[in-house]
C-alpha cells in the first residue's frame, strides 16, 4: 500500500501544480509523459528479461492466455449491465459502449464522440482514467483480495503500458508477461467493440 500511496501523492501534487500554473508552462510545451512511459517500459523489460522463470509462464498457459482478456471482457461488461439499467440517461447500449474501452480512454473516447455524442464521448474519458487510476493505487490491494490476475485485469488495454509497472510489483514479473499479452489484446478490441455496439449492435 505504500506504494500505491506514493503514486496518489504524486498525482494529487501534479493535479495541484496544474491548478495553481506552478511549472505547468514548462511541461505542457512537451509530452515528458510520453518519455517517462519509454523510461519504465525499458526498466520493466530489463526485470522481466532478467527473470528466466518469466518467460516459462507463457509456455505453460498456452492458448489458456486467452481466457485471461476474455475474462475481462465478460466481467467488465457484468459490471457494465447492471450500472447501465440503474442509470436514467444511459442507455445499456452507451454503457457497453463506454466500458468497451477498457481503460484505453483517449482511442475510445474519440471514437465514441465521433460515433455518438461529445456528451458520451466525455464519460468515456473519465471512466476509463478512473479505472487506471484506481488499478494505479489499487493493484497490491486487488492482488491479494482477487488473486494475482485482479490487477491484470482491472488495468484492462493499459496493464501493457502505464499499469504494467505496479502489476509487475504487485502481482510479480511473471505476471508482467501475461499483463503485457492481456493488454495488447483489448487494444486491438477496443476500436472493434466500441464502433460495432455503437454502429452494429441495436439494443
Amino acid at each position: 500500500m505504500r506504494q500505491s500511496l506514493y503514486i496518489l501523492l504524486f498525482f494529487a501534487a501534479g493535479v495541484i501544480l496544474g491548478m495553481t500554473g506552478v511549472l505547468a508552462d514548462p511541461l505542457t510545451r512537451t509530452d515528458y509523459t510520453k518519455y517517462a512511459l519509454y523510461l519504465l517500459m525499458l526498466l520493466v523489460g530489463i526485470s522481466i528479461g532478467a527473470d528466466n522463470k518469466a518467460f516459462l509462464v507463457l509456455k505453460s498457459y498456452g492458448m489458456r492466455l486467452f481466457l485471461v482478456p476474455l475474462a475481462t471482457i465478460a466481467g467488465t461488461f457484468a459490471g457494465v449491465i447492471p450500472v447501465s439499467l440503474l442509470l436514467e440517461h444511459v442507455s445499456l447500449r452507451e454503457g457497453l459502449a463506454v466500458g468497451a474501452g477498457f481503460g484505453y480512454y483517449s482511442l475510445s473516447s474519440i471514437i465514441i464522440t465521433e460515433l455518438h455524442s461529445e456528451v458520451l464521448g466525455v464519460v468515456a474519458l473519465l471512466s476509463n482514467v478512473i479505472r487506471e487510476i484506481l488499478t494505479l493505487i489499487l493493484a497490491p490491494v486487488m492482488a491479494v483480495v482477487f488473486g494475482k490476475l485482479g490487477p491484470v485485469a482491472a488495468g484492462g488495454a493499459t496493464s501493457m503500458d502505464t499499469t504494467l509497472p505496479v502489476i509487475a510489483r504487485a502481482s510479480g514479473k511473471q505476471f508482467a508477461i501475461i499483463a503485457l499479452f492481456h493488454g495488447i489484446v483489448l487494444t486491438i478490441l477496443v476500436p472493434l467493440l466500441v464502433t460495432f455496439i455503437l454502429t452494429v449492435w441495436q439494443l
